[in-house]
């Protein structure tokens, strides 16, 4: 139901735009998310930043010719975090390590107005997002070989379905059509809903998602 409305805003948000303005760009993009966790951790050492990607469509409008435009994006995004690895000596000498991270896969929906100063650009705006899974990829080895792999779904019941958050960053587009740029999302609502004191033993109290994106778009017909 939620993602219907989601989709729906989506719809919508186009359907407003084009309507007022005769100029409109659609556009991809994709690259990489180098997300943590930020609030009130009681073991903060023990989260590191993990390496994720994104990628969706856009839909660019021209409010101010050249210069202000108004940016819905419909993105597929995964964050979450690295947990610290671990290392243990076996009694036979020989050393085990295991790492791992949780990965939390969203659908990604911001709405950003965004100013150009010549090829420089600068965005911002509000983003609701929707989690749809969440998944636990661990790797073992033994002396430094690989020993395992294995990636599980977790259970999705306590967490919040649907957050609300923000987004800002600045870049560079091209009068071809391609962008590149760094953007922070940031969340105002913890996404551990129910229950937060059982999960991850009560760590990630008032944990919210924090990600960095490196990002590369292409634009159809340029700007």
């Amino acid at each position: 139901m939620i993602m219907k409305k989601l989709l729906s805003i989506f719809v919508f948000a186009l359907v407003t735009f084009t309507a007022a303005q005769a100029q409109s760009g659609f556009g991809i993009r994709g690259g990489a998310n180098f997300s943590n966790l930020e609030g009130d951790l009681k073991n903060e050492s023990r989260y590191e930043n993990k390496i994720g990607f994104h990628g969706g469509v856009t839909y660019g409008i021209d409010v101010i010719d050249n210069f202000f435009f108004i940016q819905p994006e419909l993105l597929y995004s995964t964050k979450g975090f690295k947990y610290r690895d671990s290392e243990i000596t076996l009694p036979t000498g020989s050393t085990f390590r295991r790492e791992g991270n949780i990965n939390y896969n969203y659908i990604d929906l911001p709405v950003l107005a965004k100013i150009k100063a010549g090829p420089i650009y600068f965005e911002a705006g509000p983003q609701a997002s929707y989690l749809l899974s969440v998944n636990n990829k661990t790797k073992e080895s033994l002396n430094g070989d690989p020993y395992s792999s294995s990636t599980k779904e977790r259970d999705i019941d306590g967490l919040r379905r649907f957050e609300v958050g923000y987004a800002a960053g600045v870049g560079f587009a091209t009068s071809s059509g391609i962008s590149l740029g760094v953007r922070y999302n940031g969340s105002l609502t913890d996404f551990v809903n129910k229950n937060p004191e059982d999960y991850f033993e009560g760590d990630l109290t008032n944990a919210r998602h924090s990600t960095i994106m490196a990002t590369v778009g292409f634009t159809f017909g340029g700007r």
